[in-house]
């Protein structure tokens, strides 16, 4: 294993011994790949997803050219709000994992603000 995904596996476990989700306040999991960006609502209680989505979403999948971008992840943030607000979800706790909180972390986590979700 390399040492940068050493580090990596670090900061994943250091933000994630900090932040639990619960059935009143769930875990929004960003994922961040090559080619495409993920985002998953979680209760670790019960162990289950409650919402997902993705640049890889039937919602999105036609719409978006490119979907390693910042528009691409301000529109999964949209996805993940609106169908996070269909489940009666508002409020949430946000798990960045090891990724540093820019570019389209914070886009995805800005648009899921201005979309209804608080945290």
């Amino acid at each position: 294993m390399k040492d940068s995904s050493k580090r990596f596996d670090y900061r994943v476990k250091r933000v994630r011994s900090k932040i639990t989700g619960t059935e009143g306040r769930p875990r929004l999991s960003v994922r961040r790949g090559h080619k495409h960006i993920y985002a998953q609502i979680i209760d670790d209680n019960k162990g289950i997803t409650i919402v997902s989505a993705s640049t890889l979403s039937p919602e999105l999948k036609g719409k978006l050219n490119v979907t390693d971008t910042v528009a691409a992840a301000k529109s999964v943030g949209d996805l993940v709000a609106k169908k996070a607000a269909e489940k009666g979800i508002k409020k949430i706790v946000f798990d960045r994992r090891g990724y540093e909180y820019t570019g389209k972390i914070k886009a995805l986590a800005d648009a899921a603000r201005e979309n209804g979700l608080e945290f």
